[in-house]
Parts: structure tokens; sequence; C-alpha cells
């Protein structure tokens, strides 16, 4: 496992190639010497306010003898359903089926086979700003590696912590980052919902560090060490001392209670834009709500969900694979062990390939980062 802080990023996008391109050098050269292995491609997981989901349809007439619907019938019903007017600027990321209607038949999930006159097909849509994702793809190439695919944090996170069940029955996770907060539903076995929060831990530190006057790296440190995000669960109201900028000043104290009030100010904000999120997506999730991400450590978090959510709620923990050290079974690591998921399944389905591929639903974006490329290299 590597890491490295970057200033490169800010709410899940990059604002500074260089910044980001030495973060994710640090990274890996860290990795390889873990592992004792050369990384040599990655699979790289994209956020941002930018990014926007939505549910469209398309419906096309059964071509196939008899008309039994073919796979070929089902691969014209999602592109007609993608038939869609999308910015010049943003690109199509991920078009995940929902299911399908057969002649007003519907709870369909694989209509190859079955007969009918015309097929229907509801997909989720996910597109991104074409810009952000090549400024990531440029970070990473520029650091000396090869990108096998995009792929929504969110999604990725989805796969290391939420169980097949709960993905059947109807599932929230809210994947809470420094940036930003991902929110996706999943029902029926497929994401119905995704949605991006411009809020993440970084706020709750600026909060922090806004109000006691002190440098955002001081603030961290103390709301980890110290923070708590219900003041009902603060027993000890010890005095925290805490650091002033420059540190010229006489040294000066905070309760616990008082950083507790701070934290949980804001994270009823959060909970509060994660409920109406799901609200929106006017599901049924029984299986509640995972919360994931480093955010989701925060003391306190579980007990505050657990007020604000009429249904149950877990924090998700990524699970474990073998090979990796247990320092990765927490929620920090959800995305990178969903992304290391993403890339096992996609080498066992089919041969090695290289960055820009053409067999899955990711060409659209990879088609203009060719060209992209070929400007840069």
């Amino acid at each position: 496992v590597g890491t490295a802080p970057s200033e490169g990023l800010r709410k899940g996008v990059v604002v500074d190639i260089d910044l980001t391109t030495t973060a994710i050098r640090q990274a890996v050269e860290t990795a390889e010497l873990m592992a004792g292995v050369q990384i040599g491609s990655v699979y790289a997981g994209i956020a941002g306010g930018h990014i926007t989901g939505q549910t469209s349809h398309g419906l096309v007439a059964v071509s196939g003898e008899g008309h039994e619907i073919t796979q070929s019938d089902v691969e014209r019903a999602i592109n007609a359903a993608q038939a869609m007017k999308i910015p010049v600027e943003r690109e199509i990321l991920h078009v995940i089926p929902q299911g399908f209607i057969v002649d007003e038949q519907g709870g369909i999930k694989d209509p190859v086979g079955m007969s009918g006159v015309r097929l229907e097909a509801y997909v989720h849509i996910i597109t991104g700003a074409v810009a952000s994702a090549q400024n990531l793809v440029k970070s990473i190439y520029n650091a000396g590696i090869s990108v096998e695919d995009i792929i929504l944090e969110p999604i990725a996170s989805a796969e290391a912590v939420l169980t097949p069940e709960e993905k059947s029955v109807g599932v929230a996770l809210a994947d809470m980052g420094g940036g930003t907060t991902d929110v996706v539903v999943y029902k029926d076995g497929t994401l119905h919902h995704s949605a991006v929060l411009s809020l993440g831990g970084h706020h709750i530190t600026n909060d922090i560090a806004q109000l006691l006057k002190m440098t955002p790296q001081d603030a961290d440190k103390i709301k980890l060490r110290y923070g708590c995000a219900s003041v009902d669960l603060v027993e000890q109201n010890d005095a925290i001392p805490i650091s002033t900028v420059g540190g010229v000043h006489k040294p000066r104290f905070i309760t616990r209670r008082d950083l507790a009030e701070i934290i949980q100010c804001r994270m009823d904000e959060f909970l509060s834009l994660i409920g109406q999120e799901i609200y929106n997506c006017n599901l049924t999730i029984p299986a509640g709500v995972v919360l994931t991400g480093g955010t989701a450590l925060l003391d306190g978090l579980l007990e505050s969900a657990e007020q604000a959510f009429p249904c149950p709620v877990r924090v998700g923990y990524p699970c474990p694979l073998k090979g990796l050290t247990e320092k990765i079974h927490i929620p920090v690591y959800a995305t990178g062990v969903g992304l290391v998921l993403a890339g096992a399944m996609e080498h066992y389905r089919a041969p090695k390939r290289t960055f820009i591929k053409g067999t899955n639903l990711f060409d659209q974006i990879f088609k203009r980062m060719k060209n992209w490329f070929q400007d840069w290299l």
C-alpha cells in the first residue's frame, strides 16, 4: 500500500497537475517497494462535483427471426437509451443497465431469448467533465503509469463494502471523502441513483481552523485525535491545548464538548443532505445506509447517523483481500480496494489489454482521450 498527501487535488478534482503527479509517483514508489513488483498500469478512480447521474430509457423493435430477442437487440436498446444530447465539454463514463421491458412486461434483467415485438432498456448514465478526466489521466501518465480504466469512485467503493444481498433488497452508500461525499443507491442488484455532494472531511477541518484560528494541519490533528460527531457522547470535558498560527501567542485551550459542537454542526448538514438525496430517488432501502470513506471513521458518526436516518446504518469496511495487509481493512481504503477488485475481475474476464480499448462501456471517453494523448506524448 502506498499513500502520499496531495495538494494538487481539490474536492476530488485535479487543480495542479505537477503536484498531483508528484504525489502519484511517491505513492506508487512506496507501493512498489512494499510489494516488490513494478507497477506499469492502474485502474483510476474519478470523483468530483462535475460528476452527474441520470436515468434514461430507449425503445427498439425486435429484429430477430420469430421476434426472439438477441444480444444485438439488447445493445441497440441500450444505445438508444444513450441517444441524449450531451454538451461537448462532458462525456459518458458509465452506462449501467437497470432493467428491461418486453411488450409492457417489466422486471426483466436479461431479455435475451425471450419473444417480443418491442424492447425497452432502462439505464443509469453517469457523465463527467472531459477536462477533469483529461487532467486526471495526464497526471497519471506524467508519473510514468498507464491507465487501464477510469471508474467512478463510489461504484468502486460499493464493490468493496456492499454485499450482493444488500444491493438486491435496496441499500444506499455514502462515500465520505475529504473533498466530496458520493451517494449511490442500489436496488434489485443494480445502480439506480448517484450523486456527488460538495462536502467532505476537509470542510470539518476548515471549520475548526477558522473558528479556532489555527492552521488546517493542526485542526486536522485535533479533529482526528479528539473529535466526535455527537456532543451527547462526550463524557469527559477535558481541555485540549490548541496551537495558533505562527505559535507566537500564549497557549489556548478548547474543551472536547466545544470541539464536538463544531463538528456536529457540520455533520448534521452532511447527514441532512445525504438523507435528502436518498429520499429524492424514491426507492425503498431495507438494507439501510452504509457509510464509508475516511470521514466515516469519526467518533460518534454512526450514532448521529442512526438518529438521522429511519433505517439501519452501518460503517462499511472493505472486504479483506488475500495478500494485502490488514492496514487496508478500514473505510479510508474502500475505493482503493474496490479498484483492485475491478482490476482483478477485468483481468480474469478478458486478455491483457492496453489503455485504449474497444469492448466496454468506457469507450467514448477513451476514444477522445486517445486524441489528447497524441498531442501530449
